[in-house]
């Protein structure tokens, strides 16, 4: 699956998975229990004979799944070199210090510069209100005492790490064959999305989400500025986008553009 280049860097060679979109761009489906149900999120890797970049984390706990994930598209977890957070929220960020700190080799992470103090532990995640926080102490006696103080402990110290790389929209990052970064706010203040040139894959992260096979808008229950973050969505259609792979829903390709025009004017 793997061969040895010259300069010394594993590349990806040959891979039978599904889970492959393109070569050098994969999922990594990995999957938690969220309030009584299974959750299922769509991190990616990309890669090249000198870049592995992970783009987002998946939540606190998943770092094992999110590693055996990689090694299963063929790509070791000690050849990633940057991470790439979308935004603020504890799905993306959840591995991001784990991550950090077990591995061997420097690792660059890079956000959008609205993101940043979040990420890095300056403020709270915008979404860990004071209100968020109290509801936990009224949930049911049902739910365990040992749940509820570990749910509040995480929202009152969530994961945190160093962004040593702001990214603005517009800007190409010359990794893994280039990607662009598109400023689509509204999920969160400085939410960015990714579209990679080799491929045509937009990685909207939670910009838009698919549900029951079908690619849709953001998703109102979690996103901050509902009417921005629809806005948004017509900064797609300047790129000549095949697929699209959304954190919530994963892979979408059935006549993306046209979808993304309805989507755009609705």
């Amino acid at each position: 699956m793997f061969t040895q280049t010259p300069a010394g860097f594993l590349y990806y060679k040959e891979c039978e998975s599904l889970l492959l979109i393109d070569q050098g761009i994969a999922l990594l489906p990995i999957s938690a229990p969220v309030l009584g149900r299974m959750d299922t999120v769509y991190p990616v890797v990309l890669w090249d004979e000198h870049n592995a970049v992970l783009v987002d984390t998946g939540y606190p706990g998943q770092l094992s799944q999110l590693r055996d994930a990689l090694e299963s598209v063929g790509v070791p977890h000690d050849k990633i070199t940057r991470i790439l957070v979308t935004h603020q929220d504890i799905d993306h960020i959840g591995n991001l210090q784990a991550w950090m700190e077990g591995s061997q080799v420097p690792i660059e992470v890079a956000s959008h510069a609205l993101e940043k103090p979040y990420i890095e532990g300056e403020r709270r995640l915008l979404k860990f209100t004071d209100e968020a926080i109290a509801s936990i102490d009224r949930m049911p006696e049902s739910v365990p005492e040992a749940f509820r103080n570990g749910l509040k402990r995480l929202m009152l110290h969530p994961p945190k790490a160093p962004v040593k790389r702001v990214v603005a929209g517009g800007e190409r990052l010359p990794w893994c064959g280039g990607l662009v970064a598109i400023d689509t706010p509204g999920h969160t203040p400085g939410h960015i999305s990714l579209y990679h040139e080799p491929s045509r894959t937009l990685l909207a992260g939670d910009a838009l989400v698919v549900l029951d096979g079908r690619l849709q808008g953001p998703d109102p229950a979690t996103t901050l500025d509902l009417e921005m973050a629809h806005a948004s969505i017509a900064r797609f259609a300047s790129f000549p986008i095949e697929r699209v792979v959304c954190y919530h829903g994963g892979l979408f390709r059935d006549n993306v553009m046209e979808r993304l025009a309805q989507l755009g004017s609705a």
